[in-house]
């Protein structure tokens, strides 16, 4: 059953081309954020995320395969959880007095 709605997920993923999405007018408000790891649409309301979200926006430069390549994801909690769990060093981790 997991695995079915996995790949639910993932069909739904592979048709979306734009993961985030933003309504027309003049606000510009976010209508639609999905985790590209997993597919799962994440929690909106009013336009502001209601849940965890990891943002990485990164831009290739000299050396690298993808030279001039800019890349943007999003990865919900559990996702971002399984990615680190899996690196050979550990994240550093501190707390943040003041969250924003």
């Amino acid at each position: 059953m997991a695995v079915m709605i996995f790949q639910s997920w993932q069909v739904y993923a592979e048709r979306e081309k734009n993961m985030r999405k933003y309504g027309d007018g003049e606000e510009k408000k976010l209508i639609q954020a999905v985790c590209n790891k997993c597919g799962r649409p994440l929690k909106l309301e009013n336009g502001y995320l209601k849940e965890y979200c990891f943002s990485a926006d990164t831009v290739f430069g000299y050396f690298s395969r993808k030279d001039g390549t800019k890349h943007h994801f999003d990865l919900c909690e559990d996702c971002y959880d399984r990615m680190t769990a899996e690196f050979a060093l550990p994240v550093e981790e501190e707390q943040e007095a003041e969250l924003l």
